[in-house]
């Protein structure tokens, strides 16, 4: 993050209420209040080493053992824009955390790895900006995946088409994304150059936390220094071949901007894997699902089944057949991922049981020779 000394909290230059803490967190917060904790936002991660914005500054953190005894999960975590309850050790700068408040939104994904388990992104994100590039890395199936993950996070999505200055027909891509993309506001951007840059002035208001999210290459870092005015992040080069670059942001961070918003980027994520329910699939494609409620047998399977809406549009034009193919992709995915995620919980209940079962025989084994002492 910044040098030692040049953090905007050090310097007396930032407050609680400028990294998005209200009223409401302060309810939320009210029952930490007795046991002198103090309330701090995670402002970056590293294997559970966290990097903390609180009253007393920029502090290092870790979780306390008992956090890590009663976490079940990976989610159960603290991430990037989670607000905690920290005591920070006296005489040092660091603090420990001790607990998490309830999140509002959270962006997760699956992990990428055979385990079936929640990788928290981004948490209390009011805005996530989905930045594709236009140039060979334009993919409407991509941004179709983001989208049902941003539904899911509970933060309003917002596609940004960078490198606007590279395509020479900006006004029909941005059409083909406003298809995909119902009632989410889509603007072609040059990081770059400059353009268009200013149609994100009303996300980027004092106290709300925008989430940055697209793959490698597409100019988030260059989106950033541009809006900090600074060249703080490292930009790489794009592979002339397929137009894709390589990860140059290695960790999540929450930016303060010169705004007054806060800005959480992330390295880039070309192949994401989906977390959650059908409900952020039935935000991201509305479309299919209201022709969906159109057909005549509520289990229809949309292929040869009689009085079948979507199939009738599919046949008439009024639906693309690669985006019908993508919902169902995605909607196998988020049902084998429910399935697996049942599994789960059923493992750590049978497992729990197990542990008390462990504990009860070893109190009565102690009760045991207790009484015959």
């Amino acid at each position: 993050m910044w040098s030692k000394g040049e953090s905007p909290f050090n310097q007396g230059m930032m407050s609680l209420t400028t990294i998005g803490w209200d009223a409401s967190w302060e309810k939320a917060f009210e029952p930490y209040k007795p046991q002198g904790l103090v309330p701090a936002r995670i402002a970056r991660e590293e294997k559970e080493l966290y990097l903390i914005y609180c009253e007393q500054g920029e502090l290092s953190a870790e979780v306390t053992g008992k956090f890590r005894h009663e976490a079940k999960f990976r989610s159960d975590y603290p991430a990037v824009g989670d607000w905690v309850a920290v005591q920070p050790l006296p005489g040092e700068e660091r603090a420990m955390i001790h607990a998490l408040l309830p999140r509002r939104t959270k962006f997760s994904r699956k992990v990428a790895s055979v385990k079936t388990e929640e990788q928290v992104v981004a948490a209390n994100v009011d805005t996530v900006f989905l930045m594709s590039g236009l140039d060979r890395d334009f993919n409407l199936r991509r941004i179709e995946r983001y989208l049902v993950l941003a539904w899911e996070s509970g933060a309003q999505p917002v596609v940004l088409l960078n490198k606007r200055d590279l395509c020479p027909e900006v006004d029909q891509r941005v059409a083909e994304v406003e298809a995909v993309a119902i009632g989410v506001p889509v603007h072609a951007t040059s990081a770059m150059e400059n353009q268009g840059l200013e149609a994100l002035a009303p996300y980027l208001m004092p106290g709300k936390t925008i989430a940055l999210l697209g793959s490698s290459g597409v100019g988030k870092s260059t989106l950033i220094n541009t809006l900090l005015g600074e060249e703080r992040q490292d930009v790489g080069a794009v592979r002339e071949s397929d137009g894709r670059g390589r990860h140059i942001t290695s960790r999540r961070e929450l930016i303060p901007l010169p705004s007054g918003a806060l800005l959480i980027d992330n390295p880039g994520m070309r192949e994401i894997q989906m977390w959650g329910d059908e409900e952020g699939l039935s935000g991201a494609f509305e479309d299919v699902e209201t022709l969906a409620r159109g057909c005549r047998f509520r289990d229809c399977r949309h292929e040869k089944e009689a009085g079948c809406a979507v199939r009738e549009a599919l046949d008439t034009g009024a639906l693309d057949p690669g985006r019908f193919k993508s919902y169902q992709k995605l909607q196998r995915e988020l049902r084998f991922l429910a399935r697996r995620q049942d599994q789960r919980l059923r493992q750590a209940e049978k497992a729990r049981w197990k542990k008390i079962s462990q504990w009860q025989k070893v109190l009565e084994k102690s009760k045991f020779k207790g009484d015959y002492a």
